[in-house]
């Protein structure tokens, strides 16, 4: 007992130490005038000793843990300051960096202003908002326990299971099934009334390119399912390799918050989104300028399909197994085959072939030259979305002065992937291109080309796409193959999301039209404006992206 006691001592006496000198160093930092300029070896050791306990801090608790016991976190179900917490200023949409230090590592929210602090030590900047404020409920941003300071006990009560869910949403298989069925609204605690999964996305700053993109994937129910359960993309293997990347977490983490049905505000902030984008798009898409959402859809596609591929790829091989051809749910929704003749005027490469010689080429692909001199190259290739030429608008008003909009039906410019009809490209160098599609994704990504860039300006095409919202048949207009084994083609296909441009080019905004399954009514969507439309109204508009759902029955 007296060894026990003399080892409380020294511990008690070195606490005291340790405090005595964080606190005349306080004092030397506040008797500091602001003219002085810190001594960099001093400011060093600062640093180096708010590392110390950010990486202790877990130890550091120990020793101030009630009970004695050294190594137990006491748990308490009561705490005196749960009435404090006020979930109306709660926002964890944002970045989670802590409001002093500007650090993102072991962040904590104060449950009663919504502000985030770095740590809880005794010298962290959460312990120190506790005391300054007499705010004491906090929450762990990563592991979500919630803790009292300056008390230092973790708190664990159902009532705090809600904020829980606000912070990281979480699904089970039945209430995914449940999305397309359910026609209930949600009621946010702001009073305000949302549809899960349609919620109004905040405009940081001319980011409505973005909001458009995110609404119409929304609607795509396979991706959508996927980045519902975060296990899909959190492989069980800790190879680094393997984790997802920050891309990924961040789409899939707002993907459940659009989904979420017990919001605290009926509107969705995509902030982390965005920083991850930029970060990873090594900023070619950045806050505050607006750009071209199709860019921003075709990046985004391949960059989570490469993402999820290594990670795949990653914990197979870290499983022991040989990582075969690994697609991704990207892949699985959005790609189709095409195949591709491309005949290039002039001589032959390869003159001693012969005339109508034909020979295979890597990949699959066949070149040949036929007699009149044309050099044709054959092979197939994968796509993610088509691409629709429009036919020029006309030069000249008509009778009464005004300007001629123009009209054509989808089927007509769909022609260009029929086999036959012919498209001439310039670049790299002149040829003549003929598609012909032989495999249908499941979801067909189409895009008007309406803006073209000349040597001066960019121009936008105004002319109007005819376009059925129920029931494109493919199969009427397209040289389509049948499945091999007898198989039944699905070739037609129901619009489900329809993007639009309203303005000049280069400037103006965007708009969104996405149709909620559960009741087959339809709504436009503008950054925080969510209101019902009637179909007419989406076969009006100036299509510039469309995303149709090929029909399973």
């Amino acid at each position: 007992m007296a060894d026990l006691a003399s080892l409380g001592g020294i511990s008690a006496a070195a606490g005291s130490e340790a405090r005595s000198l964080f606190s005349h160093s306080l004092d030397r930092a506040k008797s500091r005038s602001a003219d002085d300029k810190p001594d960099p070896n001093e400011s060093g050791l600062v640093q180096y000793a708010d590392d110390e306990e950010d990486r202790n801090e877990d130890e550091e608790e120990d020793e101030i843990r009630v009970s004695g016991r050294r190594g137990h976190l006491e748990v308490r179900r009561e705490c005196p300051y749960l009435d404090t917490v006020n979930r109306q200023l709660l926002d964890f949409d944002f970045e989670k960096f802590c409001s002093v230090s500007l650090s993102n590592l072991n962040v904590y929210g104060c449950l009663v202003c919504g502000k985030y602090f770095q740590g809880r030590a005794r010298s962290s900047h959460a312990f120190t908002h506790s005391l300054d404020t007499g705010h004491h409920v906090f929450i762990n941003l990563h592991t979500e326990k919630v803790y009292c300071l300056p008390d230092g006990y973790q708190v664990s009560d159902p009532s705090l299971d809600d904020i829980k869910s606000v912070l990281n949403p979480r699904f089970s298989a039945a209430q995914i099934e449940q999305f397309d069925r359910s026609k209930q609204w949600a009621r946010a605690l702001d009073g305000t009334d949302y549809i899960p999964g349609m919620v109004g996305l905040n405009n940081i700053k001319d980011t409505g390119y973005v909001n458009v993109i995110i609404q119409s994937l929304m609607r795509v129910t396979p991706l959508r399912n996927f980045f519902l359960l975060p296990a899909n993309y959190t492989p069980a293997s800790h190879s680094p390799a393997a984790q997802p990347t920050p891309l990924v977490q961040r789409f899939g983490e707002l993907v459940r918050k659009v989904w979420h049905p017990r919001n605290f505000k009926g509107q969705v902030s995509p902030h982390e989104f965005l920083q991850a984008v930029m970060l990873a798009s090594k900023k070619r898409f950045l806050i505050g300028q607006q750009s071209d959402p199709l860019d921003l859809l075709s990046w985004l596609l391949n960059a989570l399909h490469a993402d999820l591929a290594k990670s795949a790829a990653a914990a197979a091989k870290a499983a022991g197994k040989k990582p075969r051809h690994i697609s991704s749910i990207v892949h699985e929704c959005f790609q189709g085959e095409m195949e591709v003749i491309k005949e290039v005027a002039g001589k032959s490469s390869n003159a001693g072939d012969g005339a109508g010689a034909k020979r295979k080429r890597e990949g699959g692909e066949e070149d040949g030259e036929g007699e009149d001199g044309v050099r044709r190259e054959v092979s197939r290739m994968p796509f993610l979305m088509l691409g629709l030429d429009l036919p020029p608008p006309p030069l000249f008003k008509d009778v009464m002065e005004k300007n001629i909009i123009p009209q054509v039906p989808l089927f007509n410019i769909l022609k260009k992937f029929d086999g036959q009809t012919v498209t001439e490209v310039v670049r790299p160098h002149p040829a003549r291109m003929r598609y012909r599609i032989t495999r249908l994704p499941r979801y067909l990504i189409l895009h008007m080309k309406r803006f073209k860039k000349n040597n001066f300006f960019i121009e936008k095409n105004p002319t109007l796409v005819n376009f059925p919202v129920k029931n494109l048949e493919l199969r009427d207009y397209l040289p389509l193959q049948e499945l091999e084994g007898g198989g039944k083609l699905r070739s037609k296909y129901d619009l489900i999301a329809n993007v639009v441009h309203d303005g000049k080019p280069g400037e103006g905004s965007y708009r969104a039209f996405v149709q909620r399954k559960s009741e087959e009514a339809w709504y436009e969507m503008q950054d925080l404006h969510v209101t019902e439309t009637l179909p007419q109204m989406v076969a009006l508009s100036e299509a510039y992206i469309q995303i149709y759902e090929q029909q399973q029955d």
